[in-house]
């Protein structure tokens, strides 16, 4: 049965056609359909259903007598009966007794119930083997049977609709009560899922001497985190920005607060992204400089420009650390579009969260009706930006490279809408078990997701600096809250928030399997890679000519008016070792997992030390 709108023609052995719209072959006449008072031939009818309206003619082209049947039904021999037997005859009568119960549609089962859905079936294989059969189906029931089962179909799709909504939320329903503070649990729900319904939560129970002092636990570890030294800020560069270790706080300060330009304008330039993709250097000098500035529109603790850069060489990192750079993955153009979306991720970001904006009724909630308001107004802004003359890094561009340009930067930014992740997730899990290789843009999508919360997954002294920023943001909102009269939103208040177990929690049940996804999701990525050039005709190695996907630019200083006889020539006198295929790497490394471990570890060391602090303080203070 095809859905409304659609045309299904059988092949030219056959007769039946079934039209969802309207008859395309003026010549062709429907079936026999027997009506009240005898048996007509139409042309055309229609008939608009409750759900969807639809337009079904059932139709059969005659032969030159005009009495064949839908797959012709002549009369046989009588060595053909024999032949057939007894099993025919009684099929068919089989048949017509199940068209005669098409008729019965008063005791009919809800379309929404589950016994619907067989019996929709069953009613559906009924009329095809009807056609088939050429048995006459009065035209009434036909209609009200194809209703019934067009309502049931919607039925479903509803229902599946509404499960897959629900089910993101799924991944945090499974948290046991104790394991984690009620806080933490309300904090992952409100930022990680739509709804803050599906989290266990424990009993409200009457305070313990436990309780009492983890009531005062977050004064002792703010202050704690507060005092310690950050971390070191080294002279030079100890790392390359091709390293995972990459300190962006380090070089933040070594180009006086200018980070994000001076990654942003260096990654650019390492691949010659200006040259090829005609970007003119002054607009590209004054995007990165339009970029800091909005970064440092409202002062962020944590969404600032600084978060802007790590995130950009983060999912460079990725990239190049998995391989993909190498293996020429990305056209200049994705390239160009992964960093852009990098550097425009947060754009603006007011220091709040979404659903301060949604409770407060703010304008960006408005302007984007309250679903990932942020996500919406940083590309948003990004864009409109570009259409600034002294900002528009694109103006060289085709419609159809601005188009996928644009689709691949908003696809990338509104997947780090926090609500979204499990959603994400769940979706590149099915992905992965499917022979298919994934879209580009959704895998470039979860890249930047990662790179987004990648923090927990570097050094700790990074991390630790990281935290603190970000939860002084929080507490900053807090504040912001409690002058506007609003619930404080958990982590939020400066008094009441455990610091430590909220990045157990993040890490645990939040960044861990992110960052397990993305790993497994590379190693597909490089086995489709490395499958499809195993096809290629020839093990030779490429030639400079057939790469035309980003290198950088120095290793595309090779001369192009090499004389091929000669580099033919060359290439036959090259050792074996060089002309024999090297083994490429299928499993992406994957750095951060020993620091996710580790960071963890010492997050659960110092929520037991302050533990045993506050209760030591608590029985100090005792009368």
């Amino acid at each position: 049965m095809q859905m409304p709108g659609r045309k299904v023609r059988l092949t030219s052995g056959s007769s039946l056609v079934i039209i969802g719209t309207s008859l395309t072959n003026s010549a062709s006449k429907t079936i026999k359909v027997s009506g009240a008072t005898g048996t007509k031939r139409h042309h055309h009818h229609r008939h608009s259903s409750k759900s969807n309206k639809a337009l079904v003619t059932a139709t059969a082209i005659n032969n030159e007598e005009h009495q064949s049947s839908i797959f012709s039904s002549k009369k046989k021999s009588t060595g053909d009966t024999d032949a057939m037997g007894l099993g025919a005859t009684n099929s068919h009568d089989i048949i017509e007794h199940d068209v005669g119960n098409l008729t019965k549609m008063n005791q009919l089962p809800a379309a929404s119930s589950f016994e619907a859905l067989k019996l929709s079936s069953e009613r559906l294989r009924t009329i095809i083997a009807a056609l088939h059969c050429n048995i006459l189906i009065r035209k009434d029931d036909l209609v009200r049977n194809l209703d019934y089962a067009a309502n049931v179909l919607e039925g479903v799709y509803q229902d599946e609709t509404k499960r897959l909504m629900e089910e993101d939320d799924d991944a945090l329903s499974e948290i046991e009560p104790d394991s984690v503070p009620n806080e933490v649990r309300d904090w992952l729900a409100m930022t990680f899922t739509r709804s803050m319904s599906t989290i266990k939560r424990k009993p409200a129970e009457k305070p313990r001497f436990k309780s009492v002092a983890q009531a005062i636990r977050a004064g002792i570890m703010v202050d704690r985190l507060f005092r310690r030294n950050t971390v070191a800020v080294s002279s030079g560069f100890h790392q390359t920005i091709n390293e995972w270790t990459f300190d962006v706080f380090s070089v933040n300060e070594f180009t006086n607060g200018q980070c994000l330009r001076y990654i942003g304008f260096e990654l650019m330039q390492r691949y010659n992204l200006p040259n090829k993709l005609r970007i003119p250097i002054t607009a590209l000098q004054n995007f990165l400089e339009q970029m800091e500035s909005g970064y440092s529109k409202y002062r962020n603790p944590y969404h600032n420009l600084i978060h802007a850069a790590d995130v950009l060489q983060t999912i460079y990192q990725i990239v190049y650390n998995s391989g993909l750079m190498v293996e020429n993955w990305l056209t200049d153009h994705e390239l160009f579009a992964m960093f852009i979306a990098a550097i425009v991720h947060d754009f603006e970001h007011t220091g709040t969260s979404n659903n301060f904006h949604i409770q407060s009724r703010s304008d960006v909630a408005l302007t984007y009706n309250d679903r990932a308001v942020l996500e919406n107004h940083h590309v948003s802004a990004a864009f409109r930006l570009m259409r600034v003359d002294d900002y528009n890094i694109i103006s060289e561009f085709t419609a159809d490279e601005y188009k996928n340009f644009r689709h691949l930067v908003i696809e990338m930014v509104l997947a780090t809408d926090m609500s979204c992740h499990f959603t994400q997730l769940k979706t590149m899990r099915s992905l992965l078990s499917m022979p298919e290789n994934i879209e580009k843009a959704k895998a470039l999508a979860l890249i930047l997701h990662c790179a987004d919360i990648s923090h927990p997954g570097k050094p700790w002294t990074i991390h630790q600096i990281w935290t603190q920023s970000l939860m002084e943001e929080f507490f900053t909102q807090g504040q912001k809250e409690k002058d506007l009269g609003l619930p404080c939103s958990p982590l939020c208040d400066r008094e009441n928030t455990l610091v430590a177990e909220s990045q157990i929690g993040f890490i645990q049940y939040i960044v861990e399997p992110s960052f397990i996804v993305m790993g497994d999701m590379l190693d597909k990525v490089l086995k489709s890679i490395v499958a499809n050039d195993s096809q290629l005709p020839s093990p030779s190695l490429p030639t400079r000519s057939q790469v035309s996907s980003p290198t950088p630019s120095a290793a595309s200083s090779t001369s192009s008016n090499v004389n091929p006889e000669e580099s033919n020539e060359a290439d036959k006198r090259l050792p074996a070792s060089m002309t024999t295929p090297i083994p490429r790497p299928t499993i992406a490394r994957r750095p951060w997992a020993d620091y996710l471990k580790s960071n963890r570890e010492r997050w659960i060391k110092e929520a037991e030390e302050e533990r045993r602090r506050k209760e030591l303080k608590v029985i100090e203070e005792e009368p």
